[in-house]
């Protein structure tokens, strides 16, 4: 048994990237994993942010925004058997990382990014580069 990585943002693509990969896992048996990471916002952004609360968490905000998103793309039986992992991080970078010793990283073609006339979203074309495993994008 193997591990499938599966990127999910919340995105359409992300989460249809998550469908595909869970169908996958039922063909070769193996477990997936959902990666959601997040980053502060850039010096020049973070100048024009009002102050965050003290008590302001953002892991545990995309703790539960994954999980949300799990239960409501798998309901929550399906959503129990796949492993959630939320780091801090470029998105990229994380699926990379997350992605070594995998035997397969799925990524959605596009996310929430601004670049729409892209084939492929930053993110799935850095790792289809880079990847220490295969790699599948899930096209809208």
């Amino acid at each position: 048994m193997g591990r499938i990585v599966v990127g999910v943002d919340g995105s359409e693509s992300s989460i249809k990237a998550l469908h595909w990969a869970v169908r996958q896992a039922e063909l070769t048996g193996d477990t997936v994993e959902a990666v959601n990471s997040w980053e502060y916002p850039a010096t020049s952004w973070a100048s024009m942010m009002p102050g965050m609360p003290e008590d302001f968490d953002p892991q545990a905000v995309a703790t539960v925004a994954l999980t949300e998103t799990l239960e409501e793309a798998l309901g929550a039986e399906g959503a129990a058997a796949v492993s959630r992992v939320v780091v801090i991080g470029n998105p990229a970078q994380s699926l990379l990382e997350r992605a070594k010793g995998a035997n397969l990283l799925v990524v959605g073609a596009r996310g929430y990014s601004g670049f729409k006339a892209t084939l492929l979203g930053s993110v799935s074309l850095h790792v289809t580069q880079h990847a220490p495993c295969p790699v599948t994008v899930v096209r809208d």
